[in-house]
């Protein structure tokens, strides 16, 4: 089964007095056929020398800066450990429970 990663926005915060967006907030989730993860993180960002207006930023815009700013290795890290937790519900290796219970 195949998994899709995707990377999303759900917050921003930003200087009122120009827009610039000094913190993203974003989320990413994995999913195949039958399972799913997810993960939550924030970064912040430098100032750049050339400020994309606010009203103009798009989700894609911004998770290509989310993604930069963590690096290729950090995004690989991430949706790795997703991948991990969709294998884990696929095939657990642990379990919890009482011997002395049933479990019907």
């Amino acid at each position: 089964m195949a998994t899709t990663f995707t990377w999303a926005i759900a917050n921003l915060d930003r200087e009122t007095s120009d827009g610039f967006v000094f913190t993203a907030h974003y989320t990413v989730s994995a999913a195949d056929d039958t399972y799913s993860a997810g993960a939550y993180g924030s970064i912040g960002f430098e100032r750049p020398d050339t400020l994309v207006a606010f009203a103009d930023l798009t989700s894609e815009v911004v998770v290509g800066w989310v993604k930069a700013a963590l690096t290729a290795e950090k995004v690989t890290e991430i949706e790795t450990a997703l991948q991990g937790q969709l294998d884990e519900q696929r095939a657990p290796t642990k379990a919890a429970g009482l011997p002395w219970v049933d479990s019907e």
